[in-house]
């Protein structure tokens, strides 16, 4: 079993996701942090464009809050 992580929150974390259309990409992640602050960029895109991975970097408040964003993103 992995070790568990020791945060110390809030902090700073980066998410990476992959998907095939960014703009999709940016709205769910939009739906998923709502009104919360976060920077998206691009991490990297497959070379021949069909695949695309994104950075969200955003502060999370706990444990709990970082892991339910985790699983929001991964359920989209």
């Amino acid at each position: 079993m992995p070790e568990k992580l020791k945060l110390q929150y809030p902090c700073a974390w980066v998410y990476k996701i992959i998907g095939a259309d960014q703009n999709d990409m940016q709205a769910a992640v939009e739906e998923i942090i709502r009104d919360r602050t976060c920077k998206i960029s691009v991490s990297r895109q497959s070379g021949n464009a069909k695949y695309i991975s994104l950075n969200i970097e955003l502060t999370v408040e706990s444990e709990s809050h970082r892991q339910s964003i985790y699983e929001a993103m991964k359920s989209n």
